[in-house]
């Protein structure tokens, strides 16, 4: 019988590293979807905060197949404290440059809880792709914007050398970004988690059309993506609900969506409020009907938003008795979800 060593230590609000045999990461933000490249290869792990499901996928470019001995494969990490793993010795440091200097001093600084040091030390390191990866995440926690964007910027014009130093000092970066109000999606140093960084970024200052090109972009890079289905259609629809040629964009994201994952539930969600917009309520009722037939790992807070949207599609159908009983059901659970009290009167 096998055993795994695993451990998290909790460096700052948000900020985790994570240390097991076969390596280590550094984790900003709660659960949800993960991004992870390390030892074993590159994969997305994607889910619903708290429900302990999650969709895992392999990329490509990672290393061998499992039980093919590699000879470029990274011998496992001794659990040494992590602010010792990522100190330079003297004599070291007369021979590193100083932007690389930089670059660990920041990392040892998160390792130790200590924000805007770590900050401080990755401005002087941020021409470097994994320098500005960091400090624009960083910037970007602290909402610090106009410093955020112009990293992680750098970041993505660089996008060909993320990754250089994480793996020379043998750390896993992850950051954690929310898509919708539902689900999280946590990235690494390359260009898809740059890209959906500056979206989260443009999204806080409403810039919808910048927000939207980068969206674009991750399309282009991965059309069958549905964490940037999503992220596109909760944009669209939070920019212009009421655009019908912005809902039929939105129907043309879901097309051949079949409800596999808590992720494809929530696109089913917003195809249904697209259908609705676009006067389509029965063809809105039947993808309802459809995201609900699954209830099993989907947060409580999806399967409300989902019952909710049914309540407007019973309106519109005009079955009101209907309508009415599944907001009082909804009220009864969380009575300050949407405007559930306001369409009771109560």
């Amino acid at each position: 019988m096998g055993f795994r060593f695993w451990r998290r230590i909790r460096l700052a609000p948000g900020v985790t590293l994570n240390l097991s045999k076969s390596g280590a990461s550094l984790s900003f933000g709660g659960r949800g979807a993960r991004f992870t490249v390390g030892p074993r290869g590159r994969r997305v792990t994607i889910g619903i905060p708290g429900t302990g499901l999650y969709y895992t996928t392999s990329l490509s470019g990672g290393r061998s197949r499992r039980g093919k001995k590699s000879s470029d494969s990274v011998p496992p990490l001794p659990t040494v404290r992590p602010e010792d793993r990522l100190t330079l010795g003297f004599f070291k440091r007369l021979v590193t440059p100083d932007d690389e200097e930089a670059f660990v001093d920041g990392c040892r600084e998160l390792v130790r809880g200590n924000e805007s040091a770590a900050l401080e030390h990755l401005t002087k390191a941020a021409h470097l792709a994994d320098g500005a990866y960091l400090a624009g995440f960083l910037a970007l926690k602290r909402g610090q914007l106009a410093d955020a964007e112009k990293y992680l910027s750098i970041a993505a014009s660089k996008h060909t050398q993320l990754g250089r130093y994480f793996s020379k000092y043998r750390i896993s970066a992850t950051m954690s970004i929310p898509i919708t109000d539902e689900v999280c999606a946590h990235v690494g140093p390359d260009l898809k988690g740059v890209l959906l960084g500056l979206v989260e970024l443009y999204q806080r200052q409403k810039r919808w059309r910048d927000a939207g090109a980068c969206l674009e972009r991750l399309r282009r890079l991965d059309p069958y993506d549905v964490v940037v289905k999503l992220s596109l259609a909760e944009l669209l629809l939070d920019a212009r609900p009421s655009d019908r040629r912005v809902c039929r964009k939105v129907v043309q994201l879901a097309e051949g969506i079949e409800n596999e994952t808590p992720l494809h539930t929530a696109l089913l969600l917003y195809k249904a409020k697209a259908l609705r917009c676009l006067g389509l309520v029965e063809a809105a009722r039947q993808t309802l009907t459809k995201a609900l037939r699954r209830k099993k790992g989907r947060s409580e807070e999806l399967l409300r938003a989902l019952r909710y949207e049914r309540a407007l599609v019973y309106d519109a159908l005009g079955q009101h008795g209907r309508a009415r009983r599944e907001l009082e059901k909804i009220f009864a659970e969380d009575p300050d979800f949407e405007d559930v009290a306001t369409r009771l009167g109560v």
